[in-house]
């Protein structure tokens, strides 16, 4: 079955529309079937030897396949409740049950004259009875096809139903095997001899192919569906194995004779054979649905893993920097006389730091979210500048020295400036945590702007803490990997992810002597014009 051609059909073989492959395959095991045929029909009256073990052996196999047939055919009955198909089960339940005594019956199998009190017509008769009843079946299949959706049945449990046909079946072919032993003489005979078949076996074996045929009429007419189309090549080989068992030979035992038992267990086996190809792919369908079921799941929990990280990550230093504005304050108030300017000072900065947090969280919003992003003129030199003198207390609390090279003349970008002014704040940050492994001396931090062959604008944030080994380079700008112990490994992914959104792109570079160099290049695409 190609996948995705079935999607939103009924996931069963009674209601899902043949695909191309299917329609190919159906159309090839006729094709092979009409090309045997043709292939035989000139030896077809030629003798051949009495091989009366070829018979009951050839009854099992049509016993079991007809059987598990039926009870796959039964429980797909109890899901839809559609009686086309309580039909058909019963149909070939009907079959593998009338072999049993067919087999047994059998003159020379397994006594002289068959079991059961078998005469030399009974296993004849049988033969017909079985293709009579499940040509019968098919046809019935076919006409009430189109009732599933207007008549189900409505009872609340399918087993009385079942267990009906079951008892009907039963009863029908027990009925079938008396007329055709003890009460065979109400039947006219149709084999002459030991090897001599009755011109009149013309008459039944024709109404039988007169009803497949009308099966395969009615379902070639109409709306199709898998199932449907290999009963229509059931319907066309169970002609074809009736043309062979009564037409074309005169004699039992010719090549004819045996091709037509042949064709009965082809007969047999092609819905079973479908039945069981097509559920495999269903459940393989199955298994990659629930994978991806799972996949998806998953994603959403790190979705909502990585939105709680990244709000707490976010949030995190505008509430330092609250945490520090305010010891400033206390520590103002606290001077003889009052420092009431730069108390206000810091004051302001809290409030600064207040607003910065609802930015903050409506940037995560906009990150995690599907609302339209607002594009504005985004001056680089400031953002740079304005991160830096949002972190000027924990800079000069880690004793960092600040060297800044802008470009004059730079051209704004366009984009989110809350997002972009995060990024530089998140680089500034963890350059400073990168150095408080090295001596305070050495701690230099460096901002650069540039304009590069007028085609982007590059930001580069360079510190001169330990750097990065190049095995961890490749796998920092994913989620949830960090070099902190304390990190949760959300900054850079965040940046990243805000970088690409700018159409933009997000690096590292190893420094010199040491550090590490992040290096953000937006395009020419993203400049206003």
């Amino acid at each position: 079955m190609a996948r995705g051609e079935t999607e939103g059909a009924d996931p069963w073989l009674a209601d899902m529309p043949p695909t191309a492959r299917q329609s190919w395959s159906a159309v090839a095991v006729a094709a092979v079937a009409l090309i045997v045929f043709g292939g035989v029909v000139p030896f077809a009256g030629r003798p051949l030897a009495e091989l009366n073990a070829f018979f009951p052996a050839l009854d099992a196999i049509v016993f079991v396949t007809d059987l598990i047939t039926s009870v796959l055919l039964f429980s797909q009955f109890s899901i839809s409740r559609s009686r086309s198909l309580l039909i058909l089960a019963s149909g070939y339940l009907f079959t593998a049950l009338i072999v049993i005594p067919h087999a047994l019956t059998f003159s020379g199998a397994f006594s002289p004259t068959g079991l059961l009190g078998a005469g030399i017509q009974t296993g004849s008769w049988l033969f017909i009875f079985w293709h009579v009843g499940f040509a019968a079946a098919l046809l019935a299949y076919a006409v009430l096809r189109e009732e599933k959706r207007a008549k189900p049945i409505s009872e609340a449990s399918t087993l009385p139903a079942i267990g009906w046909s079951v008892a009907s079946v039963f009863g029908l072919v027990c009925g079938f095997t008396w007329l055709a032993t003890a009460g065979v003489t109400l039947l006219p005979p149709i084999v002459l001899d030991q090897t001599t078949i009755s011109p009149l076996v013309i008459y039944p074996i024709s109404f039988t192919m007169l009803i497949s045929a009308a099966c395969l009429a009615v379902l070639l007419v109409r709306r199709r569906s898998v199932l449907d189309q290999w009963l229509m090549v059931v319907a066309l080989v169970l002609i074809l194995e009736l043309a062979f068992s009564g037409l074309l030979p005169a004699v039992r035992f010719s090549t004819g004779f045996y091709a037509g038992r042949a064709f009965s267990l082809v007969t047999s086996s092609i819905v079973l054979i479908a039945v069981l190809t097509e559920t495999t792919w269903l459940y393989a369908r199955l298994i990659h649905s629930n994978a991806m079921l799972r996949r998806e799941r998953d994603n959403k929990l790190m979705n909502l893993e990585a939105l709680a990280a990244a709000i707490s990550h976010e949030v995190k230093q505008p509430l330092s920097s609250i945490e520090l504005n305010l010891g400033s304050v206390l520590s103002f108030i606290d001077r003889e006389p009052v420092d009431v300017e730069e108390a206000r000072s810091a004051l302001n900065d809290l409030i600064s730091d207040s607003r910065r947090i609802s930015e903050v969280l409506d940037n995560v919003r906009a990150l995690f979210g599907k609302t339209g992003r607002v594009q504005e003129p985004i001056d680089v030199n400031e953002a740079v500048l304005g991160g830096l003198r949002i972190l000027r207390g924990e800079l000069r609390d880690h004793g960092v020295t600040v060297r800044v090279e802008l470009a004059s003349e730079l051209p704004p970008v366009m984009g989110n400036r809350v997002q972009l002014q995060e990024v530089v704040l998140n680089l500034f940050h963890n350059a400073v945590e990168a150095m408080d492994a090295v001596r305070g001396d050495f701690r230099v931090l460096k901002a650069k702007t540039e304009y590069r062959d007028r085609k982007a604008v590059i930001i580069e944030v360079e510190d001169s803490g330990p750097g990065i080994s190049p095995e961890r380079a490749g796998s920092i700008f994913d989620a949830f990997v960090t070099t902190k112990p304390q990190g949760m490994g959300m900054g850079l992914a965040l940046c990243r992810m805000i970088i690409e959104r700018h159409e933009g792109h997000f690096s590292v570079w190893p420094a010199h002597p040491h550090g590490s160099i992040f290096r953000i290049i937006l395009p020419q695409t993203n400049l206003p014009h």
